[in-house]
């Protein structure tokens, strides 16, 4: 049985879907409603990634220029670093290299992967949420363990024109 914790994360999913600039991409987004959150959300908002995490933080840059508001979804913390050359290079540096004409606005949403009900094993449950914050100067990361933080950090993404990074916790997404 699924939390109010994950409920709030699909009730989120939902609203932003009503947006017609927002796109969800990523992997598993069609195929298996990525964890249930996105299941009442339209086919036609999602576009299923390969395991290509560069090559969709790169896509999502580019969405984000056009005036799209991508929420790009990475299964599992672990593989953020796959796409850190557009994350750190590029998304994070574009409001300085451009000198502030542009400001790509890109949610990010990823987990921390759990051990229960089994364990994900070695490569899947990394909380990498302080070598982030390191690594960026102007995105903000919100590790969200409760009901209320994902309220919070969802408005956040809502009404900023920031981008964003919010971390989810898979083993909070079950009763």
């Amino acid at each position: 049985m699924y939390s109010k914790y994950h409920q709030a994360i699909k009730e989120e999913m939902e609203e932003f879907a009503k947006d017609s600039k927002v796109m969800f991409i990523g992997q598993q987004v069609k195929s298996e409603d990525f964890y249930n959150t996105l299941k009442d959300v339209s086919m036609s908002k999602r576009t299923e990634m390969p395991v290509a995490e560069e090559l969709q933080m790169g896509l999502s840059i580019g969405l984000a220029l056009e005036g799209f508001l991508p929420i790009s979804i990475y299964q599992r913390m672990d593989f953020l670093p796959r796409a850190c050359d557009q994350l750190v290079n590029h998304l994070d540096l574009i409001p300085f290299l451009s000198r502030g004409k542009f400001h790509p606005k890109i949610i990010i949403r990823s987990t921390i992967g759990t051990n229960k009900p089994f364990d994900v094993g070695l490569q899947h449950n990394k909380d990498l949420i302080e070598g982030f914050k390191a690594l960026l100067k102007t995105i903000p990361i919100y590790d969200v363990k409760t009901e209320e933080d994902v309220k919070i950090a969802y408005n956040i993404a809502r009404t900023q024109d920031t981008s964003i990074i919010i971390i989810e916790r898979q083993e909070l997404y079950y009763e």
